[in-house]
């Protein structure tokens, strides 16, 4: 009885630490690279926001200035990476951007998805007809 009290507790404590695991998290405009490598100096507001969507912060002061942030979590320690763009625009046109993103964001989690969440979808088995 002590053994199993002892070995319940323990896991317990461990599970409420989060030290088993502890759930990536995701947030923000994770942006594909074909999309941001698409911007042009001249597009509008309209062109951008279809292209990239939504800002994540557009600053009411400064109506020239989207910045995109994204932030991710995967590591159990809670360390998060923060990355921003920022698009400044001369009316309703791009005039220039800096900053970073998450580059490769899609296919990093495509293939560490398996990894982390599990495999979700059944294998595919034999599809010949008649057998």
């Amino acid at each position: 009885m002590h053994k199993l009290l002892l070995v319940l507790s323990i896991a317990m404590v461990t599970g409420g630490c989060g030290i088993l695991y502890k759930q990536p998290i995701y947030q923000g405009n994770l942006l594909e690279k074909a999309n941001v490598d698409q911007l042009q100096t001249g597009m509008s507001k309209q062109q951008v926001s279809l292209l990239l969507g939504s800002p994540s912060i557009e600053d009411p002061f400064h109506h020239n200035r989207w910045d995109y942030t994204a932030t991710q979590r995967t590591d159990r320690v809670g360390h998060t990476e923060i990355k921003n763009l920022t698009l400044w625009f001369e009316g309703d046109t791009l005039a220039k951007w800096e900053g970073d993103y998450f580059p490769e964001q899609d296919e990093d989690l495509a293939k560490s998805a398996p990894k982390q969440f599990g495999r979700n979808l059944p294998k595919e088995k034999d599809k010949r007809r008649g057998r």
